[in-house]
């Protein structure tokens, strides 16, 4: 379960950063749309799998509430993820 959650975990952070610095730069500064609906997807979709491993992972290692917390706002913050993989599962 872990080898999934950082797999989700990078994965979510690539597409948060491809989503901030790519498509909506592209929108915003070129009046070109076109990245916005599958960066925003995929964002989207890796968002709600990251959510579920994180409960699920909670769930099998008995997570206290304060870092199941802090692993969820992680997915909100550019590099939160990548900062959360190497700070609680670089020895996994």
């Amino acid at each position: 379960m872990v080898r999934w959650f950082k797999i989700i975990a990078t994965l979510e952070g690539i597409s948060l950063l491809v989503l901030f610095l790519v498509a909506m730069p592209m929108k915003y500064m070129f009046d070109n749309e076109s990245f916005i609906r599958p960066a925003g997807m995929a964002h989207g979709i890796l968002f709600i799998a990251y959510i579920i491993l994180a409960f699920l992972l909670k769930e099998e290692q008995n997570w206290g509430i304060k870092k199941f917390l802090l692993v969820c706002l992680a997915s909100v913050i550019p590099f939160g993820t990548f900062y959360i993989e190497w700070k609680y599962f670089k020895k996994t």
